[in-house]
Parts: structure tokens; C-alpha cells; sequence
């Protein structure tokens, strides 16, 4: 699995688990809805750690218990 498809799958796991859509998610981090869904639907392939730092801060986790899961330790090399 390479890190794109790892991100994400973690966020729409958090949203499953905290039960928030794409727009409350929005409201509680400070992200546009469409830039929830561009990371979401493929479009950006590449969020900046600032966008993920304010997804976990509405998901109200830390930064790094967001990667504390098998995808983030079981990831893909990028470059080959």
C-alpha cells in the first residue's frame, strides 16, 4: 500500500469511528470540505502536514497517533 492510499483510508476510518461526516470534520478542523475531499477522492495526492495536523486536531489525536497504525509501519518504498 503506498502512503497516499494509507492517508487516505485513516481518515475515512477516523470519520467512521467518530462518526463525522466530510462537513463536520470541516467545522472541528478548519479545513475546507473540498480539500477534505480532494485528499478523499484521489485529486491531491500529496497533504501537506499542516492540513493533517488540523484533520487530527479536529479528530482531537495527536499528530503522531494519527501514523501509529500497520498501514503507516507496512508502507511501500515510494521511489524505486
Amino acid at each position: 500500500m503506498g502512503t497516499v492510499t494509507a492517508v487516505r483510508e485513516r481518515i475515512h476510518r477516523l470519520c467512521e469511528e467518530k462518526k463525522m461526516s466530510i462537513h463536520k470534520l470541516a467545522m472541528e478542523s478548519g479545513v475546507a470540505p473540498s480539500t477534505i475531499k480532494n485528499i478523499l477522492y484521489g485529486k491531491s495526492r500529496n497533504p501537506g502536514i499542516v492540513t493533517l495536523k488540523m484533520l487530527c486536531d479536529g479528530f482531537e489525536i495527536s499528530l503522531p497517533s494519527f501514523f501509529e497504525t500497520a498501514q503507516f509501519e507496512n508502507l511501500e518504498q515510494e521511489i524505486k
